[in-house]
This record gives structure tokens, sequence and C-alpha cells, in this order.
């Protein structure tokens, strides 16, 4: 059987995006592109789960994890994204979901494998069935970013997304050893724009450890404390994957690592990534290299 430190399961998909001043780009995405890749680069054992439509294997190859370590069940249809940025560094923007894969479930699951954590990197409220995270708790560690339950297309509006709370959170958050919101994401769930209040309320719910990104950070509540490390980007061309970055190193360093040293790990990685669109595709000798330079202590 094979053993991963992490299991990345969610929907690569076609991106379109279209920046503020209307130059468009075609490109693979989705949470579960950025986090293997992240993952990885930092020398972890990272396996990944996708659903595409057969005639889109060529998606495939983007991932930055070795082939033998992709799974990939076939879909009636691939994820298909719009993305419009409104802005140069990327906060403010308009999605659009022209097309989606089938929900993941249990049976998904290749039987021959086993990991420690297992990551859901959803892009969309359906993306897994309602048995999922409860399925996985049984296997092993569980890691959700929320924006996999959040986020939601508007079929009568062209697919467009929008975000509503999670109904089911009180009941799913106790299977949940890492759970991940941006700011936006933590005030829905919680109604609190404080971010250490909305990680604390989080963590009450039964999430055991809950990290928060934002643009000037990333705040993680862990073993009872509130710890932030500023991002340091000198570029910002990069900032699509921002939250995947951070999230997937975290999880990764914190099989090793206390959550201290874990965030500072995660800062840096998504900081250098930031400087540079696409997927981390850095080293973890170069993240050492970062945090020697910007990073004396969070």
């Amino acid at each position: 059987m094979k053993k991963y430190d992490t299991l990345v399961i969610g929907h690569i998909c076609k991106d379109k995006n279209t920046d503020h001043l209307g130059n468009t780009v075609y490109a693979a995405g989705g949470a579960v592109l950025y986090s293997s890749a992240a993952g990885s680069a930092l020398g972890h054992h990272v396996g990944v789960l996708t659903k595409i439509n057969e005639s889109s294997s060529g998606l495939l190859k983007e991932f930055r994890v070795p082939a033998e370590d992709v799974y990939c069940v076939f879909s009636g249809n691939t994820t298909m994204m719009e993305n419009t940025y409104f802005t140069a560094d990327k906060e403010k923007r308009r999605s659009v979901c022209a097309a989606r894969g089938e929900p993941f479930s249990p049976a998904d699951l290749p039987q021959d494998i086993s990991a420690e954590v297992y990551h859901l990197a959803g892009l969309l409220n359906g993306d897994y069935a309602p048995d999922m995270i409860p399925a996985l708790s049984r296997l092993g560690a569980v890691a959700v970013d929320v924006q996999g339950y959040l986020r939601n297309a508007n079929v009568a509006f062209g697919g467009e997304m929008y975000f509503s709370d999670w109904k089911e959170k009180k009941d799913l958050l106790p299977y949940i050893t890492f759970l991940k919101t941006d700011a936006a994401e933590a005030e829905i769930l919680t109604g609190t724009a404080d971010r250490a209040e909305a990680a604390k309320m989080l963590a009450s719910w039964g999430a055991k450890e809950v990290l928060i990104t934002h643009n000037s950070e990333v705040l993680v509540y862990a073993e009872g404390r509130i710890l932030t490390c500023p991002i340091k980007s000198r570029d910002l061309r990069g900032r699509t994957g921002r939250g995947d970055t951070a999230f997937a190193s975290y999880i990764c360093e914190r099989l090793h690592h206390p959550p201290a040293k874990a965030l500072i790990t995660a800062t840096a990685t998504v900081s250098l990534k930031m400087e540079t669109p696409g997927p981390f595709t850095g080293t973890r000798a170069q993240v050492e290299s970062y945090i020697k330079e910007f990073y004396g202590a969070c």
C-alpha cells in the first residue's frame, strides 16, 4: 500500500482569467493544483485525487507531483471557471462557473493508498458527497478548505458565484483537524470580522486547528493560542492560489513541526509564491533562504 503525507482531493479546472486591464489568459486552475504543488515543493509525499472529463486528460500534466501519484476519476464534465479581476492586486473579482465536474464520494478513493491527512481542496458547494468528511475522518486527519462548502454557482445567473453560510458546519466541524478560511469566509461563518475571534469560535464548534488568510497575514489558532505571521511578498502577480498554498504548506509542515514553525514556513512559502503567477515552483531551500532574509521572527 502506498502511503502519502497528504492526499489532496478536488477538481482541477480550466480557467479563463481576465485582469483589470482586460488581458485574458487561459490556464489550468483549481485549489487541488495549487495545494499539491506547494506540499510537494516542500519535500512532502503528496497524492492527488481529481475528476475531469476524459477529453481533458491533458490537464493532468499540469500537476507538479509525479504522474504515478495522480489518481483521476473520469467525470461527465470538467470544471471550468471564468475569473474577472477588477484590481491589480486581484483582491476584487467576479467568478463564474461555466461547467462543473461531478462530486467526489468515498467510493472514489483509491483502494491501495493511505494518507496521514485527507485534504479537501474544493471549489464549490456540492463538490463532495454529504458523507465525505465523516468517511475520511475514519481513515486519517481531515483538512478542509471551507471554500468548497460556502461558494455556490447561481445557475439562474449564468453560474455567477455567491457565498452563503455552511448549514452543516456545527455537525461537521468536529470531524475536521485542519480548517482553512479567508477573512471574508470567516465572517460569513461566524458573523464577526475579528479574525482572531472568528478562529476561536470555529474551534469552539469542533475544528482542531483553524487557519485564516488575509492579504496582510496568515493567522492560526492552534493549541489554545492565536499565532500570526505577516505576508512579505515583493510582487503580487501570483496572487491566485494564495490561500491554497498557505494551507497546504501549513498542513504538511504540521506533520513534523509545532504550529509556530509550520506557520512561518507556510507564510514564507506563500509570500514567495505570490511573486510569480501559477502554482509554486520553488524549493524548500529557497523557502528557508526566504525565511532567513525576511523572517527573523513572527
